[in-house]
């Protein structure tokens, strides 16, 4: 009879013990570097890629459209020759999020060259 109360009060305390047990597991914050772009060396991108949101801005005005998914930010310029997407990203080390990769095309769609439409852009 004892052998039973104490195999009861051991079963019995086992779910107060269990939630003493921490399982949280421990979460690696740091972002991981953005991949270095093919764009990066296309002639004539180096005028955006790499450039921060405020860059940008000074360089095209307001954007149409600016969305934040952290930690990306999309910017989107637009004229009636071309609408440009900037990605921005920030890389290890630096919280600030900087032009990566960009998408050029026309209201149709189609797509449009990334140097032609940034310097339409610039001409606006």
């Amino acid at each position: 009879m004892i052998r039973m109360k104490a195999k009861f009060l051991i079963l019995l305390s086992l779910p107060a013990l269990a939630a003493c047990a921490s399982t949280s597991v421990p979460q690696n914050t740091s972002l991981p570097a953005a991949p270095a772009s093919p764009l990066q060396s296309v002639a004539g991108l180096d005028i955006v890629m790499g450039k921060t949101a405020d860059q940008l801005i000074r360089i095209f005005g307001q954007p149409q459209l600016n969305i934040s998914e952290p930690p990306a930010q999309k910017l989107q310029f637009a004229s009636g020759a071309c609408i440009l997407d900037a990605y921005l990203y920030p890389s290890q080390g630096d919280s600030t999020g900087r032009v990566t990769h960009i998408d050029a095309r026309r209201s149709d769609g189609a797509a449009v060259d990334r140097v032609s439409c940034v310097n339409a852009l610039r001409l606006r």
